[in-house]
């Protein structure tokens, strides 16, 4: 069985704290490894390893850092497939599917290869009489990481690439369900050149996710996860004095108009409501249809895509979807839909019964779907994160606009129609913070921005693109004069460029 430790000072090492967690394959529910738990002194370590080598680092011009980002990119890319299987092995995603994972964080690091273009100031010449100004970009220092168990891949990159790009030195706390190809990631870093300690990462749970928060020595956490843990980080973090970016739940709506591609838009539900056994923040679960006829029209569509959805096996080329992450996320997601029966949905498609034929002690669920949900529903406000859609047919578009504004989360919302004037109006109109138009899943392309509103998100700057440079680095602005051989005398009253 293998051992997972940690990665500190450019090398695994074994954990010392003597408590370990089960890191399972899901597809046939046994354990396949056991991780280390990082203690406080551990924690410890790998921030003074990072604090010893950041300044170096940072000293290293960004053309030079842009070049190891390059280089690990060639690196995955060559190990694509490798850490495809380790992927879809310990969190039960497909193989499609965790390549997809791995290539949009690998779109991260190439846009951070980009860093000696983004980190550039501005520059003033004769603000004043022979005074110049300029600002400029200078890395945090130790900054940290701490990601979730349904993108291993992804959402690391997301973080550490731009953040080490910048000059910082990075502690990443990955899931401890998952933490193979974050260890993967570390190695293949210091292969692309990578000094010693820039990069570690510290397997754990709460203790070294505590550890994290409270030491003095990290100057920003990113983190990405359920809701009450989110605003647990950002409120401790806040408290000792961090720059804080955190991540939480997701309620993720879709809209069909009644002039909607009926067909378009049931693919794109199946897809992005069943997709990865719906174990993502950015998953459909809520379809909204307006009016009864399109309603109706969908749900006789909706129905028998449902009952035919293909589950399993993780290395299944042609399965839709594999197993869930564990048996408790199996259990709780059939507790969700038990909720749903006993509050009044209509359960169209019922998948708590599906066993997968020679893998019976896997973690796999059968689709879900639910007809006549309404708002006041514990299906329709809490966050599921399985393989179940939640159908809330709306009267018409003020009613189906109202209901993803009103709701607590925040994080990405779709409309489906061919009227123009209605989608623009619905993207500018939306309380929520990403919005896709005849697109299910809108997560920005690199050079942009991911980010949730209200409780999906907490903090000021989001993730990838031009946020994350602002996230990593603070700005230093430099007034300048050189003596001329004018004399101005001492002047008392608060400088201005008369």
């Amino acid at each position: 069985m293998r051992s997972i430790g940690h990665f500190i000072g450019g090398k695994e090492v074994k954990g010392t704290s003597g408590r370990t967690a089960d890191v399972f394959e899901p597809m046939t529910g046994d354990v396949q490894a056991k991780v280390a738990l990082a203690s406080k002194a551990e924690v410890r370590a790998a921030v003074e390893n990072a604090k010893a080598a950041q300044p170096e680092w940072a000293s290293t011009n960004p053309q030079r850092r842009a070049r190891v980002m390059m280089r690990f990119v060639e690196l995955v890319q060559r190990d694509y497939d490798k850490l495809a299987e380790l992927l879809a092995r310990e969190h039960g995603k497909t193989v499609p599917d965790a390549k997809g994972d791995i290539q949009r964080g690998l779109e991260v690091a190439e846009f951070a290869c980009g860093i000696p273009h983004l980190m550039k100031g501005e520059y003033t010449e004769g603000a004043g009489p022979g005074i110049d100004i300029y600002s400029m970009r200078q890395p945090l220092g130790v900054v940290a990481g701490i990601t979730p168990f349904n993108f291993p891949a992804m959402i690391p990159m997301w973080k550490f690439a731009p953040a080490i790009a910048c000059g910082n030195a990075f502690i990443l706390k990955p899931s401890e369900r998952d933490p193979g190809v974050p260890m993967k990631l570390a190695e293949l870093m210091i292969e692309a050149g990578l000094p010693a300690g820039i990069l570690n990462v510290v397997n754990g749970d709460k203790e070294a996710v505590d550890a994290i928060l409270d030491d003095p020595d990290v100057k920003a956490i990113g983190f990405v996860g359920s809701t009450p843990i989110a605003q647990y980080i950002y409120e401790r973090a806040a408290q000792t004095g961090k720059r804080c970016q955190c991540f939480g739940g997701a309620k993720n709506h879709a809209i069909i108009m009644p002039d909607a591609d009926m067909d378009q838009a049931v693919d794109a539900l199946i897809g992005a409501g069943y997709g990865s056994a719906g174990e993502r923040c950015m998953a459909v679960s809520v379809a909204v249809p307006v009016g009864k006829t399109t309603a109706d029209r969908l749900m006789d569509k909706l129905i028998p895509r449902v009952e035919s959805l293909k589950i399993g096996t993780s290395v299944d080329p042609s399965a839709d979807y594999g197993p869930l992450v564990t048996r408790e996320a199996v259990e709780k997601v059939k507790s969700y839909i038990d909720i749903g029966v006993k509050e009044g949905a209509t359960l169209a498609v019922d998948g708590r019964g599906f066993k997968m034929q020679g893998y019976e002690n896997g973690f796999y669920l059968g689709g879900s779907l639910f007809d006549n949900v309404t708002k006041d529903m514990r299906i329709y406000k809490e966050e599921i994160f399985g393989p179940v859609l939640s159908v809330v047919r709306a009267k018409d578009y003020h009613e189906a606009l109202a209901l993803p504004s009103d709701h607590d989360y925040g994080n990405g919302v779709a409309i489906f129609t061919r009227d123009g004037d209605a989608a623009r109006d619905f993207a500018a109109k939306v309380n929520v913070g990403m919005v896709g138009v005849n697109v299910p899943i809108p997560v920005p392309i690199a050079y942009y921005t991911f980010g949730g509103w209200k409780k999906s998100g907490f903090g000021d700057l989001n993730q990838h693109g031009p946020d994350s440079v602002r996230f990593y680095t603070k700005t230093k602005t430099v007034t300048s004069r050189w003596p001329s051989g004018v004399k101005d005398g001492a002047e008392f009253s608060i400088p201005t460029m008369k």
